[in-house]
């Protein structure tokens, strides 16, 4: 008769391990990024033709044919099929270009906020991974970008997905005190937010890059409560509104990727967002998360709301993410949580496709990929939904500024 031998594994044992694997995968992870993305290598941009650049502008096709042979405004390259192809930076100056010549019809060009519009601060939360949360805010940071917006995305997760996704390698690229932790700590090692704020790729965004170091703040707050200190900044639940306001004549909007849970640092964006969208996978177990999420959120702001703060949200909605239409149990649970939360859940959903999940292997959105780069159906079935959820969330930000 054979016997199994259990092994224990001591504490020391254990921690050797797991440094050990961390390490092994660490290196690993970096030797698969240096064959993808080698060291001098930036992401870019694509390109693009001119019918995307009037969809995007509202400049009308024969209007930009009329520019580019007259030697007006930017000149656009030609690729080898003789088509006119424009970056983001050119299709934002031709916005500014139109808006000057046409001082009437500025908002159609250049939707930048007016004097009165107050900064729009999008909280994309959610304490359950896998919910879609970078994935939602990388998308409507792009999107957002290519309307014409100025766009600040603030990385609050540890993991640092977003910063992945623009490139930012948290363990190569973003170095000591360069995380949204170095415009927040209590020390006099405090920076001015304009010196963690990086230029990106993407015309019209810049990125705050997050890694393991924006957690600091969450070890630093305990003890900066039990002492009753807060130093400059104010207390901690309202530090990172307030230093988001010392950059707010710079940009229209601010997309906050919030931490997958529910400390301070989320809760300063709770406090700190005019606008919240709460991710959610229409799965029972993800639902019963958001549950408990809600409820620890209502105690957290119950708290706050003691201690003398106020809340001011223009909107506060749920998005449906990874929706798969056709799936039975997930339409259930759409169907119960639009009967139960009304409006307060977007008409549109992020649907589940290949499309997204390609481009995320490639480090890219739908918004990033090149035409042919993905089978032509699934990408547009992809796009067009991801344009709707967008679309949805900017028309509560325009609404709120007032505008029609």
């Amino acid at each position: 008769m054979n016997e199994t031998v259990v092994t224990s594994i001591g504490q020391s044992d254990a921690g050797d391990r797991i440094r050990r694997h961390a390490d092994i995968l660490s290196a690993q992870l970096q030797n698969m990024r240096a064959s993808m993305y080698p060291p001098e290598a930036k992401k870019k941009l694509r390109t693009f033709l001119t019918h995307e650049v009037s969809k995007l502008s509202s400049i009308p096709e024969s209007t930009l044919k009329l520019l580019s042979k007259e030697g007006r405004g930017p000149v656009p390259d030609r690729q080898e099929n003789n088509h006119r192809v424009y970056t983001l930076a050119q299709i934002n100056e031709l916005r500014a270009m139109m808006a000057e010549q046409r001082p009437s019809e500025v908002l159609r060009y250049l939707p930048h906020r007016r004097p009165g519009e107050h900064l729009q601060i999008l909280a994309i939360a959610n304490f359950k991974g896998g919910s879609a949360k970078t994935t939602t805010a990388l998308h409507l940071t792009h999107y957002l970008a290519l309307q014409g917006y100025r766009v600040l995305a603030v990385d609050l997760d540890p993991q640092a997905s977003l910063s992945a996704m623009f490139g930012a390698q948290p363990e190569i690229d973003i170095g000591p005190n360069e995380t949204i932790n170095a415009a927040l700590r209590y020390d006099e090692h405090r920076r001015p937010i304009r010196e963690v704020i990086r230029k990106t790729y993407f015309d019209g965004v810049d990125l705050i890059p997050g890694n393991l170091e924006v957690m600091e703040y969450e070890h630093d707050t305990p003890r900066m409560l039990a002492t009753r200190q807060s130093g400059a900044g104010g207390v901690f639940f309202e530090r990172l509104r307030n230093v988001l306001l010392e950059v707010e004549g710079e940009y229209d909007i601010v997309v906050l990727d919030t931490p997958p849970s529910l400390g301070y640092l989320t809760l300063g964006a709770i406090y700190a967002a005019t606008g919240m969208i709460v991710t959610v996978h229409p799965a029972m177990l993800d639902v019963a998360s958001m549950s408990q999420f809600l409820l620890m959120m209502s105690d957290l702001i119950e708290v706050v709301t003691r201690g003398g703060a106020t809340l001011s949200q223009d909107f506060f909605h749920y998005l449906i993410t990874r929706h798969d239409p056709i799936d039975k149990p997930q339409t259930g649970m759409v169907t119960l949580l639009r009967h139960l939360f009304g409006s307060d859940v977007l008409v549109p959903t992020a649907i589940s496709s290949t499309a997204i999940e390609a481009a995320g292997l490639a480090k890219q959105s739908l918004y990033e990929v090149e035409p042919g780069g993905i089978r032509r159906e699934t990408y547009r079935r992809a796009r067009d939904a991801m344009d709707e959820v967008n679309a949805a969330i900017l028309e509560l930000v325009t609404t709120s500024w007032g505008r029609r």
